[in-house]
């Protein structure tokens, strides 16, 4: 019954309440938006595909199992798959900070796929949110598995490919200055040669090894706890349930989706959760290490390393004429620090669970979620916009490895460490090479090291290849 106001009464076990005409969510959804205007942010639109992934699978499943009639069924299959397409993300108005258990955001999934569902039935017939779209499900094993299903998806699809992105970009920059010798680092300060192409290629295993630890992961995050219902004994579930509807969501999706080994640990923990979290922060530390090396080489132009060249993208100041800033690298870096933050939350949301069920589902969603689209967007920039577009300052970085009084280090086996050090020392007071200093200092005279021992050990390129 629609009003003049554009509302309809719609009406739920609490009572009536009034929806919107337009909306096709029901009294429960309505409850949810007015009770939790607290972000405005909404579930991600991963989170509402996998809900409604689970919604046509559970349908299937139902009507195989006898539980509801065919067309019933058929009709939910139809319009979970057009949520899933995204369709109709307008109806799914509920906040992400809701009730801990995501019940608001399954209902909602509910309703509107119920309103769809009757559309495609004969007039008289019904769908209805909890009796057909909900049967055999609870809020508490449907949402968290959503989540799982979600982030299995983004893992394996969007953030995984992203970072063999970036790889092959570090790996092929790796090649490319393989003899480009430059001061190594330690502290800060100078130390033995390597090859730019050595340090670009340390980048690279680290994400390499970030995608390592993503797939360790991904079988514990893969495991669904779908069938377990209200507290992991799946009471109101029909025998076969489980496995059936897991595997018809598997096979939609395409993803290595798998029955929870323990359902009362999949229900009241989201270890899996927690842990690939941890797995995203690792890799966001390892893109800000990556990051911040590259600001520091591309320092300058004038008074800082200026050891590479980074792509000029944009103006860097509003007032400085010319400038230009290491603008990737920078977002990057924010990328890192909110995935970095969004683990705090995560951890501290999996440590709540009590009992049988984990209160702290959709914050735990929105964060992960979050960071997973941040990383494989960051990734694929850093590689496109800035790593492929990186040139060398090859004389540049080889003047700061002859200079360095690190390259004293070789001749310790000829001179001894105190008397390397004090050319080392000499060599930095007076300006000149060590070279001159060794020279200039009897060493050879007094047939400690000769002239050809002391180039050869002098090579800061073979330096970096000992």
């Amino acid at each position: 019954m629609n009003d003049a106001a554009g509302y309809r009464i719609e009406h739920d076990s609490m009572g009536e309440v009034r929806v919107p005409a337009h909306a096709k969510w029901r009294a429960q959804t309505q409850r949810a938006v007015e009770n939790f205007p607290v972000s405005g942010q909404r579930l991600e639109r991963a989170h509402i595909e996998a809900l409604a992934r689970i919604k046509a699978a559970a349908a299937q499943v139902n009507a195989e199992l006898g539980v509801i009639e065919k067309d019933r069924a058929e009709a939910i299959v139809s319009a979970a798959r057009e949520v899933a397409e995204g369709r109709w993300d307008e109806q799914f108005p509920v906040d992400v900070f809701q009730t801990g258990s995501g019940t608001s955001s399954n209902m909602n999934t509910n309703e509107v796929i119920a309103t769809l569902a009757t559309e495609r039935l004969p007039e008289g017939r019904e769908v209805h949110p909890n009796d057909h779209v909900n049967a055999s499900q609870s809020s508490n094993d449907v949402f968290p598995s959503s989540i799982h299903i979600a982030a299995t998806a983004a893992v394996t699809r969007d953030l995984i490919p992203a970072l063999d992105h970036l790889a092959d970009s570090l790996e092929r920059k790796s090649a490319e200055f393989a003899t480009v010798v430059k001061s190594g680092r330690t502290h800060l300060m100078d130390a033995t040669p390597v090859t730019l192409g050595q340090e670009f290629g340390g980048y690279a295993a680290q994400v390499r090894y970030g995608v390592e630890r993503l797939r360790s992961a991904l079988p514990r995050l893969a495991e669904l706890p779908l069938g377990g219902t209200a507290v992991g004994t799946g009471i109101n579930t029909p025998a076969g349930f489980s496995p059936a509807v897991i595997a018809e969501v598997a096979r939609a999706t395409g993803l290595p989706l798998t029955e929870a080994r323990d359902h009362f640990e999949a229900q009241g923990a989201r270890d899996a959760l927690v842990e690939t979290s941890g797995q995203l922060r690792t890799i966001a530390v390892s893109l800000t290490k990556i990051s911040n090396d590259l600001r520091w080489m591309a320092s300058g132009p004038r008074t800082g390393l200026a050891e590479i060249n980074l792509p000029d993208l944009q103006p860097g100041s509003s007032i400085m004429p010319g400038k230009v800033n290491p603008v990737i690298p920078e977002a990057v870096l924010m990328v890192a620090a909110q995935v970095t933050g969004n683990d705090t939350t995560v951890a501290v949301a999996g440590a709540a669970g009590n009992f049988e069920l984990n209160v702290m589902l959709p914050v735990m969603a929105k964060n992960l979620l979050e960071s997973v689209r941040l990383l494989a967007h960051a990734s694929r920039l850093l590689a496109d916009r800035t790593v492929d577009g990186i040139t060398a300052n090859v004389e540049r970085a080889r003047e700061y490895a002859e200079s360095s009084p690190s390259v004293v280090t070789p001749l310790n086996k000829y001179i001894g460490y105190e008397e390397a050090a004090k050319v080392a020392k000499r060599s930095l007071a007076e300006r000149r090479t060590i070279r001159e200093v060794v020279l200039d200092s009897g060493y050879v005279e007094r047939g400690d090291l000769t002239v050809e021992q002391l180039d050869e050990a002098l090579d800061v390129l073979r330096m970096t290849r000992p």
